[in-house]
């Protein structure tokens, strides 16, 4: 990995805003949006420092800044802190100043506001006798903030965005705070000056410096830190809208791109932007790996035309893309669907690149080839990641080579990929070898499901009865059971534990009947599977007499057989 440019320490509130350092919010930085909420959570943790045995300080958790020469920093994490803080400094001068009005202590109360103010929000520069500020907020907020909260001017009530009355009733919100604390007493000023001084030395942040996006984007990458995943995909969009915005671009045309932008992001949902990111860009380019995926865009966007094409192709991509993680999506058919269930059931993301691929080119012309090819890759998925459990890399390399292919026209034809997808389809000699040996803890949930999924195939495939294998009318039978009492101690207790999960000794049974069962021994056991209702399970009483070691691989071999026929793509 390449070095990364970055200074990390820990500094108060005190120590960022010292010797002459400013802060700026790049300009299509998300918009201030904290709301009551996250101002009381702020309070209550300040106040509980001024109390009897308090803690020395509150942890503020990251601060993610880029700077060229260390003395004006873009905030790349941490706007709303910054902010929030600053208003709630402001909102302490918004009281000193109604003291001064009120002639109480007025001539110390001027001082001590014009010490507090050239401290944390900003001086007169001596030369020039312009004012200026050491925090900027974006080109949303920032002539409000500077304008009426910097000047502590009467603040308008209409005609505001919707982020400038949020900064607004958060001034006022805090101003009330202020106000109940402080008192409007000769005294009070003094008190709010000393309630500040200690405060900036009480909140710190660990301060983490890049020289540059590339490196931000390396700390979002590998920072487990709150708010981070939302804040590499706000670098992205700086980067991008700073690539389009030029002195020719419109505010109107700004305001499109970032209506554009936020239906993307709202699109997504709880799924991560960068993730999304990823895959959309390995559906059209070889395949780059989630730490070199800025570098690359950076290096290949440059230009404004390219900027807005992609800007577009995600806009595009970013509703397929949440339509295959959501079976549901009234877009695809009954067989598309099952297999989008499949995929989620087993936990696989590797072929989302190829299938992004695959809908784009296929699902307008020849829609029933591209439900071949879903179908396929949850097949290839059940024998590759769930039984024969094989390395991912090599499958997310074959994968995105597939993508790659379809997009940039090598492959022309459904067949192409089917065709493909063979080198990571485990043949059947594997495939039933594995199987035959398949352990899957029903302790965790997602693999009772699988179990449940794989029990209730195999009694289609022999009855033709289509059982809804999430339905709590069925449940779940382990033969050997979870916890066994004496009546199984024909069976070593070493071995106990490695056979009950396996497949081969489990079963579906009617809840009804499974509820009876409890840990009985077998042959109470296989009087009840012989009145069930399923066919995989009325065989075990069929053709087993007693239970043991031997009977749960003989009957996981046979099972492993089925399976083979069931679970298939290519003939042998």
């Amino acid at each position: 990995m390449a070095t990364m440019n970055f200074n990390t320490t820990n500094s108060t509130f005190r120590q960022l805003l010292a010797n002459g350092l400013s802060y700026h919010v790049p300009p299509f930085q998300r918009d201030y949006s904290w709301t009551e909420d996250e101002w009381d959570d702020l309070w209550q943790d300040i106040q509980g420092l001024f109390e009897t045995d308090a803690e020395p300080a509150h942890y503020m958790g990251y601060l993610v800044l880029q700077s060229a020469d260390s003395k004006r920093f873009d905030i790349i994490d941490g706007q709303q802190r910054l902010t929030t803080i600053s208003v709630m400094i402001l909102a302490c001068l918004g009281h000193l100043q109604y003291l001064i009005r009120n002639k109480l202590d007025a001539e110390n109360n001027a001082k001590r506001k014009e010490q507090l103010q050239n401290s944390y929000i900003g001086y007169l520069d001596p030369v020039s006798l312009v004012p200026r500020p050491k925090l900027e907020l974006n080109r949303h907020n920032n002539r409000f903030y500077q304008t009426y909260l910097v000047s502590l001017e009467k603040i308008p009530q209409r005609g505001l965005n919707a982020s400038e009355h949020q900064l607004r009733k958060a001034f006022n919100w805090f101003k009330d705070k202020i106000k109940a604390r402080a008192g409007v007493t000769q005294n009070s000023g003094k008190e709010l000056a000393s309630f500040i001084d200690n405060l900036v030395d009480k909140l710190f942040f660990t301060v983490i410096t890049v020289t540059d996006e590339l490196n931000a984007f390396k700390v979002f990458e590998t920072l487990n830190a709150r708010g981070v995943r939302l804040s590499s995909t706000d670098l992205l969009k700086n980067y991008l809208f700073s690539v389009i915005s030029s002195q020719d671009t419109h505010e109107t045309e700004l305001r499109a791109l970032e209506d554009r932008w936020e239906r993307i992001v709202g699109l997504l949902g709880s799924e991560s932007f960068p993730e999304f990111l990823r895959i959309f860009w390995n559906s059209r380019n070889r395949l780059v790996r989630k730490s070199d995926l800025f570098k690359t865009i950076r290096r290949r966007i440059t230009a404004r035309d390219a900027a807005f094409e992609l800007l577009r192709d995600l806009d595009h991509s970013a509703a397929v893309y949440a339509a295959l993680r959501d079976p549901q999506d009234p877009s695809w058919n009954s067989d598309e669907k099952i297999a989008l269930e499949q995929l989620i059931m087993f936990n696989v993301r590797q072929p989302l690149a190829m299938l992004l691929s695959c809908h784009s080119k296929f699902y307008e012309t020849e829609r029933a080839n591209l439900t071949r090819i879903i179908k396929a890759v949850a097949v290839v998925s059940f024998r590759y990641n769930v039984i024969c459990n094989l390395q991912t890399h090599e499958q997310e390399r074959l994968y995105n080579d597939i993508a790659w292919k379809v997009s940039s026209g090598v492959y022309t034809r459904p067949s192409d990929v089917i065709s493909a997808l063979r080198e990571v389809y485990p043949d059947d000699n594997q495939f039933k070898a594995a199987f035959g040996e398949k352990e899957l803890r029903t302790t965790n949930s997602r693999n009772k499901k699988v179990v449940r999924y794989i029990l209730f195939e195999m009694e289609r495939q022999r009855s033709g009865q289509d059982f809804d294998f999430e339905s709590a009318t069925y449940n779940l039978e382990h033969i050997l059971p979870e916890h066994p009492s004496e009546a199984w101690s024909h069976i070593e207790e070493s071995k106990q534990d490695r056979l009950i999960y396996r497949i081969g000794n489990m079963t579906p049974l009617e809840t009804s009947r499974n509820r009876e069962l409890g840990n009985g021994d077998y042959p109470s056991k296989r009087q009840v599977f012989e009145q069930s209702v399923f066919q995989i399970t009325k065989a075990v009483a069929e053709h087993y007499e007693t239970w043991d070691e031997q009977k749960i691989e003989s009957r996981q071999k046979q099972l492993a057989n089925v399976a083979t026929g069931i679970w298939k793509i290519y003939s042998s």
